[in-house]
């Protein structure tokens, strides 16, 4: 993780206002956020929540804290005021719990490209973007870590330049506002599988786009209405896409046999190519597409199981 100037002395002038080190005059986390000028609406926030008193117990915490500018685009996204925020304590409390990680996760320890679990339950994922580190919301916003290892009694402190906003969409939902896998929702709702793939999970689907259905039709010399009609072969297909867990592209085993929910197995390897049980090849085109109950990656070829 590498910053650059302005960053570093930014990290240094918050760190020198929470009194670094393990001393035990050191500030808790809150008291961190309450002495940075930087971040005032947070400390608002956390206020108005009421989670000033757990964000002040032992913990130990990681927190990753948006600056004013970032809750002030935030507002701007949402179309509220302020005061509109502040008074939304349920929100407030789902959103500024998902900035929080537990235990004190410094920069060196965060693992980039997997998936990180917060408090609030939703996850996200980090990533080097250049010179750059940065964050993948459950909304697939990105946001930049600006400083770094701020140093707090009870954790650590990361800035970011954007409000993280947990997953507000299932897998079935993004799938149903993507315009290139509406052959797929039809499948799912023909083999009665959305209510599942809508659930907690979390689930990893490999989800192939029209071209790929319309690939497969051609191969089993079947029409569209045909493949939706046949429920047992649909569903012992789409499960052969359905990972249990949610499976980031960092995570995905390589050369290893994957098991899905339908039961039998696939291999990846180095190029993101699958191979299915019929020795047939698919391409992952991309990747870590987060939702609220899992994640999505994107395939140029229907999957099948063995015969």
């Amino acid at each position: 993780m590498i910053l650059n100037f302005k960053n570093w002395a930014l990290a240094l002038g918050v760190c020198l206002l929470a009194a670094c080190g393990s001393g035990s005059d050191a500030r808790n986390l809150v008291d961190t956020a309450g002495a940075t000028p930087n971040l005032t609406v947070l400390s608002e926030a956390v206020n108005a929540a009421d989670l000033g008193p757990t964000l002040s117990g032992p913990g130990p915490f990681t927190v990753f804290a948006p600056t004013d500018e970032a809750f002030a685009a935030l507002l701007t996204e949402l179309g509220i005021s302020k005061a509109q925020l502040l008074a939304d304590k349920p929100l407030l409390t789902k959103v500024l719990t998902y900035h929080v990680v537990s235990g004190a996760v410094k920069k060196a320890d965060i693992s980039l490209g997997k998936g990180v679990t917060t408090v609030e339950g939703g996850f996200f994922k980090v990533d080097a973007a250049g010179t750059d580190v940065v964050i993948t919301d459950g909304r697939n916003r990105i946001s930049k870590i600006t400083a770094t290892d701020v140093q707090a009694s009870n954790g650590v402190i990361h800035l970011v330049d954007k409000v993280l906003l947990p997953g507000d969409k299932t897998i079935v939902q993004t799938a149903q506002a993507t315009p290139d896998f509406s052959i797929l929702v039809e499948a799912v709702v023909a083999a009665d599988l959305g209510a599942t793939l809508s659930q907690p999970g979390p689930f990893t689907v490999f989800a192939p786009t029209n071209a790929a259905f319309v690939a497969l039709l051609t191969e089993l010399g079947l029409t569209k209405e045909q493949l939706l009609a046949d429920k047992p072969l649909l569903v012992k297909v789409l499960t052969y896409h359905v990972l249990g867990g949610a499976v980031l592209k960092a995570d995905v085993p390589l050369g290893a046999a994957v098991t899905t929910l339908q039961g039998d197995t696939f291999t990846v390897d180095a190029t993101l190519a699958i191979t299915d049980q019929r020795a047939r090849k698919a391409a992952i085109t991309a990747t870590d597409v987060l939702n609220s109950n899992g994640v999505i990656h994107i395939i140029d070829k229907v999957i099948l199981p063995r015969p």
